[in-house]
């Protein structure tokens, strides 16, 4: 049975490492030898070295110059952290600011209340909320408070309407 024979380089692996690494995306095959291919080498080498020699801060921005100049500014990196810049993205989206949003719930709260129209008030109170007279009045007389929560726009309005109407002071929040 004959043995099986594979063909060992003659550069080191890291060589050859470097070599790959240093070639151009083009189709055109690097030169079998020579004066360039070691120049290659030695500007890797050169890079490297520089690389190493940075401080971590300056590694990290290096980093995201790296990925903006290659087009990798929209994916999110290992840390989850995007780079400067970097439109698009789930971390994007979720960052946006709430006030784009139209508020749709709303508490109705009682800021003040003519003292004479105390009675009025606390009748008011009661017709919107299940709390009985007592309930109503203890309410109402925490003054401000807030009466009622996560309503709609339209029945908050109504409601604060009809409080301002028996000389209350209502706020929507």
């Amino acid at each position: 049975m004959p043995l099986l024979t594979t063909k060992i380089p003659t550069r080191p692996p890291i060589r050859l490492l470097l070599l790959s690494a240093a070639r151009p995306l083009s189709s055109t095959p690097a030169p079998a030898g020579g004066a360039s291919s070691d120049a290659q080498a030695q500007k890797l080498e050169r890079i490297a070295d520089e690389l190493l020699s940075l401080t971590k801060a300056e590694r990290d921005d290096y980093s995201i110059l790296f990925r903006l100049k290659l087009g990798l500014n929209q994916w999110i990196p290992a840390g989850g952290v995007l780079a400067p810049g970097a439109v698009g993205g789930p971390v994007a989206e979720a960052t946006k600011p709430a006030e784009e949003k139209e508020k749709t719930a709303f508490d109705i709260k009682l800021e003040k209340f003519d003292a004479a129209s105390k009675i009025k008030v606390i009748k008011e109170v009661r017709t919107f909320t299940d709390l009985g007279l007592k309930e109503a009045k203890e309410l109402v007389e925490k003054t401000p408070v807030v009466l009622k929560k996560g309503v709609t726009k339209e029945e908050a309005e109504a409601i604060s309407a009809k409080l301002k109407e028996v000389g209350a002071t209502v706020v929507l929040e």
